[in-house]
């Protein structure tokens, strides 16, 4: 293994197999964003979602998908003739991994794609301990989702950031308030009830924390894309509709799902949440 890797290693307080494979999907993410920006992918579009705040902005919860969105929407855009480049830049640090493109079953803005590494393989390859090892199934793999809008919505802005491991390099993201409103829309768009993602109302706490203000008018245009608003969105339309969705969502099933991304302190923080917790924090939301 690369010792670039091994250096990026040290930085995570890896005590069991969820702690080793959490850091590996990270560092995996980083240098295929990295493999993106050698192949000019940047040129076309940009990084948002939950791992663009947490490698860009240090949210405290590991993520497991990579999102995109085009700069412009494009229907004939093929996502997979970058998928060569991100397989040479990871298999270049020294991680056996396999691009492949997720069948869609239904028409859609998005395309999605996986990337697969055998854990074991890769686990011996950073040194993890044998007692690791050896409660690993041959067949175990380590997953990260790939997805990207080809029909992306508008009234967003651009910006170049700067990433500095494994090497110095740049990207383009949406300004963190634009970030926001893309969260914000999930929350209010995703119809699990059995299968919350509770990751969205960690991330909405975390902006909160940070006095981020919300793009309203680029929310709008995500929530009119995607059916769930006919017309202009006020910020007391906003804050009715997501204080309804805070009055009906499954808590328990939101601590369930967050709770793998979090390290114990983090996840004493989930005491707090309730349905009126959240209502509550709806008037700290700035515009």
């Amino acid at each position: 293994m690369d010792s670039i890797i091994l250096q990026m290693l040290e930085e995570y307080d890896c005590r069991n197999a969820s702690d080793y494979e959490n850091a590996l999907k990270e560092i995996m993410q980083e240098i295929t964003l990295l493999g993106l920006w050698r192949s000019k992918f940047y040129e076309h579009a940009l990084f948002y979602g939950g791992s663009a705040l947490r490698i860009l902005h240090g949210l405290t919860r590991f993520s497991e998908d990579l999102d995109f969105s085009l700069l412009k929407p494009n229907p004939d855009f093929d996502f997979s003739k970058y998928y060569a480049a991100i397989a040479t830049e990871l298999e270049g640090f020294g991680f056996d991994v396999d691009v492949q493109s997720k069948h869609k079953s239904i028409n859609s803005q998005i395309d999605s794609a996986f990337i697969k590494a055998g854990t074991k393989i890769n686990f011996i390859r950073i040194g993890v301990p044998g007692r690791i090892l050896d409660r690993l199934h041959h067949n175990q793999n380590i997953k990260i989702k790939l997805e990207i809008d080809i029909d992306p919505p508008g009234n967003h802005g651009v910006e170049v950031r700067d990433i500095y491991r494994p090497i110095p390099f740049q990207i383009k993201t949406m300004p963190i308030a634009d970030l926001f409103a893309g969260k914000i829309h999930a929350i209010l768009a995703r119809n699990w009830q059995t299968r919350i993602k509770g990751r969205d109302y960690y991330d909405f706490l975390w902006y909160l924390g940070r006095n981020s203000a919300l793009n309203l008018k680029h929310l709008e245009t995500r929530l009119q894309q995607s059916g769930h608003l006919d017309g202009p969105l006020t910020e007391n339309l906003f804050k009715e509709i997501i204080t309804q969705k805070f009055k009906v969502i499954n808590i328990e099933n939101a601590k369930r799902d967050i709770k793998p991304f979090l390290n114990d302190r983090e996840r004493s923080t989930l005491e707090l949440w309730s349905n009126e917790y959240f209502m509550k924090a709806v008037d700290r939301i700035q515009f």
